[in-house]
């Protein structure tokens, strides 16, 4: 097996491979005056199982469509070089949220991603909370395994509402099925008693509207609960919304925190208590310094080491996608 990690994403591979008791393979980047980009193995590939890590958010310095195209032309150069087998690990997918087309002449961007995918000779694609899952399943003709964060977060709920009875919530329609998954986790992992809700929310032209709320908040702790968090906005006007019903305290809860600009209200505002994210896209933001005492970041590396363990020897799966036997 050989493990690579792109430099982006370099701190993660490091804790994947400390957890599963190997060293990251060696790797050189080169990036060109005129902006172009080479990067190569520097061991050989040839007859291997090749991993390669690399998350797709955006940051400083490194655009999605940088980190993507960095991706895809290192898992063909491993191809190219005689790996047996290459899986290209992505916690975080660029362009997943653009599944369908909404407005007329719209893209439809994870099917073209997917493409680009299968264009190198992906064989294996690994993700975490893609936006829409079924959209995602269905755009890719090579194997994709979308891996299930949900036991990642009990935990930090249980130290945050301690005994108190807890609301799992979808900040727009959307986002139900997620909410009511990580319900049904929360009341197998904990004693505390669990509600549902959610709020309506539509957005044209930039504008956001819809009024509808469902669910019981009154004096209960409330845990917003979506796939990502860029510049926050969905996660105020939804702890506003549950603040007036009478909640206790309110806290936004996501696999992604992508903290784009603009996200500094989301650690300014005092309807939301605590911010938990997973570690997916990398460093936090910027717009998050000075804010660490509202954040908490809970790291992947276990679950994508265990991931890369089972894929190598072909074990089962099903346990870490979620899905039922």
């Amino acid at each position: 097996m050989r493990l690579f990690a792109l430099r982006e994403t370099g701190r993660l591979g490091g804790d994947v491979a400390r957890i599963l008791g190997v060293e990251l393979d060696p790797h050189e980047e080169r990036d060109f005056e005129d902006g172009e980009h080479k990067a190569r193995p520097l061991v050989s590939v040839r007859g291997e199982d090749v991993y390669v890590i690399q998350s797709l958010a955006g940051e400083a310095g490194a655009s999605p469509n940088d980190k993507l195209l960095k991706l895809l032309f290192y898992v063909a150069t491993c191809r190219e070089n005689g790996a047996a087998r290459v899986t290209a690990i992505t916690p975080y997918l660029a362009y997943a949220r653009k599944e369908r087309q909404t407005k007329a002449r719209d893209p439809v961007s994870t099917r073209y991603v997917a493409q680009l995918f299968e264009a190198v000779g992906t064989d294996c694609l690994v993700t975490l909370d893609v936006h829409n899952f079924a959209a995602f399943q269905n755009a890719f003709r090579c194997r994709t395994v979308h891996l299930d964060t949900g036991a990642l977060f009990p935990t930090a709920l249980r130290e945050l509402a301690g005994a108190e009875p807890i609301v799992m919530f979808s900040p727009d329609g959307g986002g139900v099925k997620r909410a009511q998954l990580l319900k049904e986790r929360c009341e197998a992992a904990m004693s505390n008693e669990v509600g549902f809700g959610f709020m309506e929310k539509r957005r044209s032209r930039g504008v956001v509207s819809g009024d509808l709320f469902a669910g019981e908040v009154n004096g209960k702790v409330v845990f917003l609960v979506d796939d990502m968090i860029s510049t926050g906005g969905t996660m105020i006007r939804a702890a506003h919304a549950c603040r007036e019903r009478g909640a206790k305290e309110v806290h936004a809860i996501a696999t992604h925190g992508l903290f784009s600009r603009g996200a500094e209200a989301l650690f300014t505002d005092t309807a939301i208590g605590r911010v938990v994210a997973t570690d997916s896209v990398g460093s936090p933001s910027k717009v998050t310094s000075g804010h660490e005492a509202k954040l908490q970041i809970l790291s992947i590396a276990p679950l994508i080491a265990e991931a890369i363990k089972r894929l190598h020897v072909n074990g089962s799966i099903s346990e870490l996608a979620g899905m039922e036997r």
